[in-house]
């Protein structure tokens, strides 16, 4: 079997984000162009972030996928442990805030930077 690799950003039942992988069948389309099945989305939108930029911890509002197109960006978690994504990188951001809970900012969430001499310019596509 042919597959993509989801890197998922996602709450664990301790309210930590966390990253993991799951693979993502290609098993429609021809040898030479397998496909996935077709996912619904809620519309997309686009982002530029400046050279310098940093967000500080929070969570993702709604489940999303997020490309980066140019550029690169730094996501890290609470553990202290972060993932860089470049051109043609992508995660699925699913790390909301745990239903019933208030944001603490040292125990929920994430944050993302840009790095290097590059602006960042991703796109988001709401799942």
């Amino acid at each position: 079997m042919v597959a993509f690799t989801k890197v998922i950003l996602f709450t664990d039942t301790d309210g930590v984000a966390r990253f993991r992988e799951e693979p993502v069948a290609l098993g429609q389309g021809t040898p030479q162009a397998m496909l996935s099945e077709v996912f619904a989305s809620g519309g997309f939108q686009l982002r530029h972030s400046p050279v310098g930029f940093r967000s500080q911890f929070h969570c993702t509002v709604t489940t999303q996928w997020l490309f980066v197109l140019r550029g690169q960006m730094e996501i890290g978690l609470q553990d202290g442990s972060s993932r860089l994504f470049g051109p043609g990188d992508h995660f699925y951001s699913a790390d909301v805030l745990p239903q019933g809970a208030s944001f603490d900012a040292k125990v929920h969430g994430h944050w993302s930077r840009q790095v290097g001499s590059e602006p960042l310019v991703t796109l988001f596509v709401r799942a």
